[in-house]
């Protein structure tokens, strides 16, 4: 079990889907003699990219079509419709989008996408996802952090804590913005590392910013910030003694350290003009579509944090159009929806398809598992006329590298994909699978808050066996 006794981790050593080990160092003066670390497995993947897909993609134009709809287009639903957001619900709404059936395996996959359907044989879609919350801000909640609210570490701030960077000159856990990419709503809460150390929180990257990170650019000379930087440390070491090496104070002190040393580390890596132009190109960072290359930029970024040992990196999605509203959840399509996916869709599809094939042509995708997900998902039947309500029943993600098989559909909805039918599925089931293959028990990995030990995936989750190597 990991405790707050412990205020530093190290992954010393690991294999691609072989044996690694954690070894915890700088362990705190307080560390009691019954602590212990994690309990370690075989790990696959080292880093975790999120393209997180806020408002709620629809699965049914998506991952998950659904022939029926077509067939009764315009009837009434035949079975009990539960209670909607908005309560103005319509009849059959079949998708817009076709579906075409890609790679050996044969996956359906919506003409939305067809720069990730390049990939379909690397997928790992699970068609079974289901939640317990029908709102954006509670959803994204539930997503990142296991919990409705909030008050608790996100995933990345779990795994970041669990596993610690590889590189002390970036933080482990990264949340990258562009354009005019917004925070889903909720808040920049469901980044935080809630009651862990602080030092697990997201730091937020704005690609498109003069200064990526606010007051990354040196005010003064590199040796008056050597000494002041050292006069602080003698302070804080005296003020940490005082306080018994409280863990929060130590993560202060050492935030201060990563601070320092970002200074050199982020102008280089989020300088994108040392990539050749056949990786531009890939990408679509120089696309005509400004929302298409905003999101090009971060899923570039990406790979270059994974590369340099970040644990953990989350995208996040632009508005439908330059100077739109949404920018908190632009998925979000209750009316319009043929229109809105399409835009959302050409702003992430090739970006992310760039990403996969990139990552798999360096030898990265071994290591490196990349999810895709919204909070929910989308009714079979019409909001007003031409959108879809949300739908917490049923709905569909996918992952994939690290480990992870590919060229495999788990899970099923009804024949209108509303309910899941076949191998229901949780946020904390997801959660669970990536732990176990970055190597760690998900219940094992704890922290002792309020007098009792919290995880991620609270006393939930079981890992998704049929999409693990």
């Amino acid at each position: 079990m990991i405790t707050q006794h412990f205020s530093r981790r190290r992954m010393l050593q690991s294999t691609s889907c072989g044996f690694g080990w954690l070894a915890l160092s700088h362990l705190a003066r307080s560390v009691s003699a019954e602590s212990q670390a994690a309990n370690r497995l075989p790990a696959c993947a080292k880093n975790v990219i999120l393209c997180y897909m806020s408002g709620g993609v629809s699965h049914i134009d998506s991952f998950d079509p659904k022939p029926r709809l077509e067939r009764e287009a315009g009837k009434p639903m035949p079975v009990k419709v539960e209670r909607t957001q908005f309560n103005n619900n319509g009849n059959i709404f079949p998708s817009p989008f076709s579906f075409k059936q890609w790679g050996e395996s044969g996956i359906p996959i919506s003409s939305m996408f067809p720069h990730i359907a390049e990939s379909a044989d690397d997928l790992a879609i699970i068609r079974s996802m289901t939640t317990p919350v029908n709102e954006h801000a509670q959803g994204n909640f539930a997503f990142h952090t296991g919990f409705p609210f909030i008050g608790h570490p996100s995933a990345g701030a779990w795994i970041n804590y669990g596993l610690g960077t590889e590189n002390e000159n970036i933080p482990g856990y990264v949340v990258l913005r562009s354009g005019q990419s917004g925070v889903p709503h909720g808040g920049v809460g469901q980044w935080s590392s809630g009651y862990l150390p602080a030092e697990h929180q997201a730091s937020v990257v704005d690609l498109d910013s003069d200064e990526p990170v606010p007051n990354i650019q040196p005010r003064e000379l590199d040796d008056v910030q050597r000494r002041r930087m050292a006069l602080i440390a003698e302070f804080d070491g005296k003020f940490s003694g005082r306080v018994q090496h409280n863990s929060q104070v130590e993560a202060a002190i050492r935030n201060y350290e990563t601070a320092y040393r970002m200074q050199t580390a982020v102008p280089e890596l989020c300088d994108l003009s040392q990539e050749s132009d056949s990786i531009h190109d890939l990408y679509g960072t120089r696309s005509a579509n400004s929302q298409t290359a905003g999101y090009a930029r971060q899923c570039l970024l990406a790979r270059r944090l994974v590369e340099r040992g970040v644990r953990f990196v989350e995208l996040t999605c632009l508005p439908q159009v330059p100077g739109g509203s949404q920018a908190a959840n632009p998925w979000d399509q209750h009316g319009g929806l043929e229109e809105g996916h399409r835009r959302m869709a050409e702003q992430v599809d090739q970006p992310i398809g760039g990403l996969l094939k990139d990552l798999k042509s360096r030898g990265l995708l071994d290591s490196t598992l990349v999810i895709w997900a919204g909070e929910f998902g989308r009714t079979p039947f019409s909001q007003g006329s031409n959108g879809r309500d949300h739908n917490p029943f049923g709905f569909s993600v996918w992952m994939a590298g690290g480990g992870i098989r590919g060229g495999v559909v788990h899970g099923a909805t009804d024949d209108y994909g509303y309910h899941v039918v076949e191998h229901k599925q949780t946020f904390y089931d997801l959660w669970a699978t990536v732990l176990h293959q970055l190597g760690v028990d998900h219940e094992q990995l704890t922290f002792r808050y309020s007098g009792r030990d919290m995880r991620l995936t609270d006393v939930h989750g079981n890992v998704i066996q049929s999409v693990v190597s």
